[in-house]
């Protein structure tokens, strides 16, 4: 199935309808037609647009009196092919050089901007990843780096401001001028091949200069038909590691078998049965675009969120005792306990956010605390020794370098080896995430925007939880309202994006989360915008 065209007419559209498609330091939208109430709003000019408006913003970062040079990717999803000859005639009508990957990662994009390398035309002066993540094939979008890594919030939103501006004097005879130009100044290069070179000498370096370190180990991976198939073949085979079995690795942007994303239960599940199924020794998943992953054991045990972040943790603070290693704010308790306690580092809960992860543990080390990890439940994870980038394959190297090491020193047990780094962590009997949703126009509002009325939420839940002794308020918290109490606790935050309020709770019992779910039930329902349906129905299933 292929991505239709967009004609040439160039509609109107002002500052609001460009800056609607930030998502945090991403740019997301709906690429292509056919999902009912879901109108296609990332068009071909609206590309070009946002791609000139990219290389004027790093023509100036750089101060540029020379040709930049920008390297464009993309994940598997149907509407790639279009966006990518969008973007590469966006940055050639602003009279730059384009370098065309094809299909690649996320990780790979950002690489593209240090590797020193003539031959594949590196380093590039900036990046441009088109992904959606784990979204729904219809939609699509933006991740943008140079080699101070991934551009934040402030960059996206200066873009698509300088992008609405280009945009109002597009007309259709000069986007038609701008293809004519793309075609002559687009080249095209196999950079996944660099990029997976560099991943197979991480892991023969750890094990100290094998060629073959993982040989004898059965590994499978679940790539969801995104852009992650090449791990197989491209890093794991050559390190000596069996990978049949291996499913989902040829790229369909339909995403036919399950949804690229290590936190899906269905993605999880499909990894976990290809690893009993096949008797092997590791099962790794990818999301999409590869910037996050997760991982499953001989024993079909999930390494993903809290979880992973206890893997990685205690292979990082072997490395590097006493360290800090950041998290986002959902992370449980007990994950806690096994950092410091156990593993005698340090645990700094930030907010959610990957960006504010990895900018916070940045700012930890600019202050003198020293931190190597900065890693969500979600699956993205960044090590400094990897500048910084969420990449799901290098987090998938590290566990692969476990692997080879113990191998090396003459320990057997397939990735037994990983099962015991977590031995010890305190898992709660239940974790929920219940979503209370704010109605934009219902009258409660008084006009307000959705973000005040969730503020509201939480200073009211916050007043509530102070008058009662048996309730433990976070000593040091980021965001929203984070409680102890009844063996477990409770974190009420406001989205990043959306007029919503995520509740999570974790608990020792069934019974315990009710009881948790019943404080915030009785602080919020005189909010009458806000939908506690999702509550209600939870603390009803006593």
């Amino acid at each position: 199935m292929a991505a239709a065209s967009t004609a040439t007419a160039v509609p109107a559209l002002d500052k609001a309808d460009f800056l609607k498609l930030q998502n945090g330091s991403d740019i997301r939208g709906v690429a292509v037609a056919g999902v009912e109430g879901e109108p296609v709003n990332l068009t071909e000019p609206v590309t070009e647009a946002i791609a000139a408006a990219f290389v004027a913003w790093l023509g100036d970062k750089k101060k540029a009196d020379k040709h930049l040079r920008i390297s464009i990717g993309h994940d598997s999803r149907i509407s790639a092919q279009m966006l990518q000859d969008a973007v590469s005639r966006g940055i050639a009508s602003a009279g730059y050089d384009v370098v065309q990957y094809g299909l690649a990662s996320t990780p790979a994009m950002f690489n593209s901007t240090l590797t020193e390398d003539d031959s594949y035309l590196c380093p590039v002066d900036g990046s441009i990843m088109i992904t959606a993540s784990h979204l729904p094939y219809n939609r699509n979008g933006f991740k943008f780096f140079t080699n101070a890594g991934g551009l934040g919030k402030p960059d996206i939103k200066d873009i698509l401001e300088r992008a609405a501006d280009i945009y109002k004097n597009f007309t259709a005879e000069g986007l038609s001028e701008s293809r004519i130009k793309a075609f002559t100044s687009v080249k095209r290069v196999d950079y996944m091949t660099v990029y997976t070179s560099d991943l197979v000498k991480a892991v023969r370096r750890a094990a100290g200069n094998i060629e073959k370190p993982l040989e004898g180990f059965h590994i499978v991976v679940d790539a969801g038909n995104g852009a992650g198939g090449f791990f197989a073949a491209k890093v794991l085979e050559p390190l000596g590691a069996v990978t049949s079995g291996s499913q989902f690795l040829e790229p369909d942007g339909l995403f036919p078998n399950h949804i690229p994303n290590p936190e899906d239960k269905a993605a999880m599940k499909a990894i976990t049965q290809a690893v009993l199924d096949n008797k092997a020794d590791l099962g790794i998943i990818f999301d999409t675009d590869v910037d996050r992953s997760a991982a499953v054991d001989f024993s079909g045990r999930e390494f993903n969120r809290n979880r992973l972040i206890a893997l990685m943790s205690a292979i990082i603070l072997e490395e590097h005792p006493g360290t800090t290693i950041v998290t986002d704010s959902v992370t449980s308790d007990g994950l806690t306990t096994f950092i410091e306690k156990k593993l005698g580092g340090k645990h700094h809960r930030f907010k959610r956010g990957y960006k504010n992860v990895i900018d916070e543990a940045i700012r930890l080390n600019s202050i003198g605390e020293e931190s190597h990890l900065a890693i969500e439940t979600s699956g993205h994870g960044a090590l400094k020794e990897n500048h910084w980038l969420d990449d799901g394959a290098y987090l998938m190297v590290k566990l692969l370098n476990k692997l080879a090491s113990a191998r090396a020193s003459g320990l057997g047990g397939g990735s037994k080896v990983l099962t015991d780094l977590v031995e010890g962590l305190e898992e709660p009997a239940v974790a929920v995430e219940l979503r209370l949703k704010i109605n934009q126009t219902h009258a409660d509002l008084k006009g307000g925007s959705f973000q005040d009325y969730g503020e509201a939420v939480l200073k009211h839940l916050e007043n509530s939880i102070d008058a009662d002794p048996k309730l433990r308020k976070a000593p040091v918290n980021y965001e929203g309202v984070r409680v102890s109490g009844f063996g477990g606790w409770f974190l009420l935050r406001l989205s990043l994006h959306d007029p919503v309020l995520p509740l999570n709770i974790e608990a020792p019992s069934h019974d315990d989360a009710v009881k948790l779910g019943l404080l915030v039930s009785a602080a919020v329902k005189e909010f009458a915008a806000l939908d506690t349906s999702a509550l209600d129905k939870f603390v009803q299933s006593a």
